[in-house]
């Protein structure tokens, strides 16, 4: 059987996942173990790793959902071994939007 203590990982706290519609997703945390964005609203959002996202300079685009908060919206997540810590913001038409972070 394969050792599965490798697959836990501790973490020391978790926000409260809230829609939002900020340009600051997430700010700088530098004890960020993991986090995600799912898109809750009916326009794409777009993600960038850093300030300044607009629906011209990002990473991500995140499918829109059908109707507001379906849960059928496009999503990110990371969880590897090295973790992005910065800024997260987002822009579009009438962000919303779920964050989760687990540090």
């Amino acid at each position: 059987m394969a050792d599965k203590s490798m697959l836990i990982r501790s973490a020391t706290g978790a926000n409260t996942p809230s829609i939002a519609s900020s340009a600051t997703a997430m700010a700088v945390n530098t004890n960020r173990s993991s986090w995600s964005i799912q898109n809750l609203g009916t326009n794409t959002l777009y993600v960038r790793l850093g300030s300044g996202a607009t629906t011209e300079v990002f990473h991500f685009a995140l499918k829109a959902g059908s109707v507001n908060d379906d849960g059928t919206g496009g999503s990110v997540s990371q969880s590897d071994v090295v973790v992005y810590n910065g800024i997260i913001t987002v822009a579009g038409t009438s962000p919303r939007y779920v964050v989760t972070e687990l540090s």
